[in-house]
């Protein structure tokens, strides 16, 4: 496939992983990571694997944020990668990192880059605003 093409069908994938993901559609994002799918967060020090790790943290924003939403901001891509900016919003419902449900809305950016393997999310790589995040369920607030 031409660099043009390839870069086109990535985008289309990313597109759809974030509409499926709006949806609460989980099972069908999952579908669209490959098996040994490469999870890179901000501040941790060794990379995570695994459609099933991927999931558990997925799994656990909807616990805390049920009505979360990714909006994109922008997403551009070249051959292999695609880059986005995306902000969420949700509703504090539920535990999330030791803090108990506020049920205040909340909403925070993230810097996130894809690699794309045969049509399949093979890495990612997420650089979320948790301090904003955080500062906004915060009991000071």
């Amino acid at each position: 496939m031409e660099s043009h093409s390839l870069t086109t069908a990535n985008l289309e994938l990313m597109k759809t992983a974030f509409e499926a993901l709006n949806a609460g559609e989980l099972d069908g994002c999952e579908e669209l990571l490959t098996e040994d799918f490469i999870i890179n967060l901000f501040g941790m020090p060794v990379p995570l694997q695994g459609r099933d790790i991927w999931r558990h943290n997925v799994d656990g924003m909807y616990r805390a944020f049920p009505d979360l939403r990714a909006d994109i901001d922008d997403m551009f891509g070249s051959q292999d990668r695609v880059a986005v900016r995306v902000t969420f919003h949700g509703t504090h419902q539920g535990e999330f990192q030791g803090v108990p449900a506020t049920h205040r809305e909340v909403s925070y950016q993230s810097l996130e880059l894809y690699r794309i393997v045969d049509g399949k999310i093979a890495e990612e790589w997420i650089a979320s605003d948790i301090a904003t995040l955080m500062a906004q369920i915060s009991a000071d607030r």
